[in-house]
């Protein structure tokens, strides 16, 4: 006579349990991920190495003294928009290089960038590299 054992150990493994804690863990990341949010400014920042063969670039300075020079032509800080409009018309890839003298208020800076911005125009901040 023969006795089996009613406690027969099956060497499986049950995977179901694993896959919820997964796919728990996959939500959790999701829905975490989308609360956080960044707060910094969308620029085109210049590279450090090489250069950028487009002439369609067009470098608006602000000098410490508030003034304004498209290229190296004085402009009053009225006809800004209306010049940049002019010289970017119709050409593609348009961008704006914004050279800002240290000590500049940054709310003269931000009013170009909000013609770039309205105008639908590329812009890179300048910066002295070191």
């Amino acid at each position: 006579m023969q006795f089996r054992s009613r406690n027969r150990v099956t060497p499986e493994f049950n995977m179901s349990s694993m896959t919820d804690i997964v796919f728990l863990l996959l939500i959790f990341f999701m829905i975490t991920s989308t609360m956080v949010t960044t707060s910094a400014l969308d620029l085109n920042l210049p590279k450090a190495k090489g250069r950028t063969e487009n002439n369609q670039n067009v470098s608006v300075n602000i000098t410490k003294d508030l003034e304004y020079y498209i290229d190296t032509e004085p402009v009053a800080a009225d006809n800004l928009e209306a010049t940049l409009t002019g010289l970017l018309s119709g050409t593609e890839g348009k961008a704006i290089v914004l050279r800002a003298e240290q000590g500049v208020p940054i709310e003269k800076a931000v009013a170009v960038m909000d013609i770039a911005y309205r105008n639908q125009y590329k812009i890179v901040l300048a910066v002295d590299p070191k």
